[in-house]
């Protein structure tokens, strides 16, 4: 009885702890985030001065929300528009392997400017944490989970290098790149460069041992500078630590610590690869999409993760947008996935892969653990983002003709039309909306009706913006259409 007495105190003091670290401190302008009191360390980002776990309370998940201060040297109506053009960028990268970037303002607090920004949330840990573990039980880390690494990294490297003008991460470490239970890799997607609109940070820079000898040079700053990280953390993984130092990235780290730990790696490819990324002279070393096709990464890709990065981005394939004849379809084992035409086709069946192992290797395609690299790569954006409003008013006009308006526009459309016993059709669209949001409709649709009247419709109530009314117009016609014609094959648009 006397044990019970003595612990109970404590089961209080955690639960009033974990009381104190939900409590709501802050809103977002729009109200869907809300910052917490909880701080999240694994955010170890330069130029960031505190970094709170936060909920989105529209998508029921943890988010980080982040806090930039003004330096007392930076005036925020000064680089306003400049740092609404890079946030605006960054909100617009989309890829698999990048840390998403949802929302960004800027307010002033105690006086003081500053910028806030909501990032995706990485609960599992970074890779320095990660090897921490393996370190205690390995000497060297797997050459086959080594390439799979490094191909995700450059893959999103890749991306941003791609964008116009290229955007530099300029703070990689294995401290700033994350691993999920899953095996996906995502990189901060938050770019020293856009800090330094707001303070000065550089004196801050953890990390040494991964800086470029260039990143100095403030005229050099660009994507070879990641070029020169990223080789250090793979050969950081590939050796689990540095020759010399224990193994620990933290304790300072010397050009000799380097060169010994390069020389102790037995792949004479997985040496090439990593001594031209760390080569000083920036000019020489190669960039991401180069370094994809050296020989110690690059694989024909088999026919069997071709077809499953075209089936992952078919729309009609998420569970939520199936109908009754596609599900029914996507479940019958003689479904074709894939087919080589040639003298003796050889073709790829539903029925030759079990469900299990099926479903586990296509939702980790979809989530970007295998990235197609021997083709083109995914396009960054290159169009404005819609602008969402700030403050959304809790009082909304009465009047029916005050209606909200679409911004996003359509990137992707099915149409499905069927015809009950009556003379009544009943039609579903599913869109895919430019921030990559999916919207399912239903409509029923008489002989009386028009697909433009339809469109009309859409556009009038906000489902879809006046842009897209031609092309819904039309994707319904060709459907209704193709069902008077006695087929039930869906029309797509885009």
């Amino acid at each position: 009885m006397g044990d019970v007495d003595q612990e109970q105190p404590e089961k209080n003091d955690s639960a009033d702890e974990s009381e104190d670290e939900g409590e709501v401190l802050e809103y977002s302008p729009c109200g869907r985030w809300q910052k917490r009191r909880e701080e999240v360390e694994q955010r170890d980002v330069p130029g960031i001065d505190y970094a709170f776990l936060a909920m989105d309370t529209e998508e029921g998940v943890e988010v980080v929300w982040n806090e930039v201060q003004f330096s007392e040297n930076r005036n925020l109506k000064a680089q306003e528009d400049k740092i609404r053009q890079v946030f605006d960028n960054l909100i617009q990268l989309d890829h698999p392997n990048i840390v998403k970037f949802h929302k960004y303002w800027t307010d002033t607090k105690d006086g003081k400017s500053r910028v806030i920004f909501i990032t995706e949330y990485m609960s599992s840990g970074s890779l320095s944490q990660f090897m921490k573990k393996t370190r205690k039980n390995n000497k060297t880390f797997n050459l086959k989970a080594w390439k799979r690494w490094c191909t995700q990294i450059l893959s999103a490297l890749s991306y941003l290098h791609s964008c116009n003008p290229p955007i530099t991460h300029g703070n990689l470490a294995c401290d700033t790149i994350f691993i999920q239970h899953n095996g996906l890799i995502k990189i901060g997607s938050v770019a020293p460069d856009a800090m330094h609109h707001v303070k000065t940070y550089r004196k801050d820079i953890k990390n040494m041992h991964c800086i470029a000898p260039e990143y100095a040079d403030p005229g050099a700053f660009g994507p070879p500078i990641d070029i020169y990280s990223f080789g250090i953390c793979a050969l950081e993984i590939a050796a689990l630590g540095f020759q010399g130092n224990g193994g620990e990235s933290s304790v300072h780290v010397t050009e000799e610590n380097i060169k010994r730990t390069l020389e102790s790696l037995e792949n004479p490819l997985q040496r090439d690869f990593i001594s031209q990324c760390i080569i000083k002279d920036p000019a020489v070393r190669p960039n991401a999409r180069e370094l994809l096709f050296h020989a110690i990464l690059f694989e024909v890709h088999s026919l069997k993760l071709l077809a499953a990065h075209t089936f992952v981005k078919s729309l009609s394939i998420l569970p939520e947008n199936l109908t009754d004849e596609a599900f029914i379809k996507r479940i019958d084992p003689n479904t074709v996935f894939a087919e080589i035409r040639c003298k003796e086709p050889v073709q790829w069946k539903r029925s030759q892969v079990p469900n299990l192992e099926l479903e586990k290797f296509l939702e980790d395609v979809r989530n970007g653990i295998y990235p197609l690299t021997a083709f083109t790569m995914q396009d960054p954006p290159t169009k404005t983002r819609p602008v969402t409003p700030e403050v959304d008013n809790p009082q909304k006009s009465e009047d029916q003709n005050s209606l909200d308006v679409e911004n996003r526009l359509v990137t992707s459309s099915q149409c499905y039309v069927r015809k009950d016993d009556s003379s009544k059709y009943h039609i579903t669209l599913q869109l895919k909306m430019d921030d990559k949001m999916n919207r399912q409709l239903t409509a029923d649709f008489s002989k009386d009706d028009n697909a433009e009247k339809l469109a009309q419709e859409l556009v009038h109530y906000g489902f879809i913006n006046k842009s897209d009314e031609e092309l819904i117009a039309k994707l319904i016609n060709d459907q209704l259409m193709t069902v008077l014609q006695k087929t039930n094959i869906p029309v797509e648009g885009s």
